[in-house]
């Protein structure tokens, strides 16, 4: 189901992007991802094909996870055609992904799953691991940047913990303008 008019929309709105983004990325609403409502987004491998689809629940439970994915993996979530552009941006979660892409940047998301696939898609590229801030962000970005060795590590700016808090946080100007002075 679309987001507008659901509680998807308002979720996605309190995380700073606006609806039409979500839309035009292919988010959808679910009042029943694992019990749980959530806004849902399709993985993608290299050749365009759907893997899994990854949900993202609005309110964490306590002793209950905060996002479930379905399926195999091997994919990525791509926002404003982010395999294909140039330079390669590469993120850990959705709402990174989103955030990036309200401020004009394709990239895709790997949502913490292998993507066996990628180090060959990123040959002869230039690509940015834009991991979360904190030790577990610079233990997934270490075994990226190990498949990938001439990729560079970019973090979110100042003590953001991640794409979307500094989206949230900074707004949409100064994380374009962060960008801007990294990614080249």
């Amino acid at each position: 189901m679309l987001l507008a008019g659901t509680p998807g929309q308002g979720y996605v709105e309190r995380r700073g992007i606006p609806v039409e983004v979500a839309h035009a990325e292919g988010l959808r609403y679910t009042a029943d991802w694992g019990g749980r409502p959530a806004v849902i987004a399709g993985l993608y491998d290299q050749y365009g094909s759907l893997t899994s689809i990854h949900g993202r629940y609005f309110h964490v439970v306590r002793g209950q996870d905060k996002m479930h994915t379905i399926g195999p993996g091997g994919g990525v979530i791509e926002v404003h055609g982010g395999l294909s552009t140039e330079p390669l941006v590469v993120v850990e979660g959705l709402f990174d992904a989103l955030s990036l892409g309200v401020c004009g940047y394709g990239c895709i998301a790997t949502i913490g799953r292998a993507v066996p696939w990628l180090p060959e898609a990123a040959a002869e590229r230039r690509v940015y691991v834009a991991f979360d801030n904190g030790n577990a962000g610079d233990s997934s970005a270490g075994e990226l940047l190990r498949q990938i060795p001439d990729a560079q590590r970019i973090r979110p700016p100042g003590k953001s913990q991640d794409w979307n808090s500094a989206l949230v946080k900074r707004g949409r100007a100064a994380v374009e303008r962060w960008l801007q002075e990294v990614v080249r």
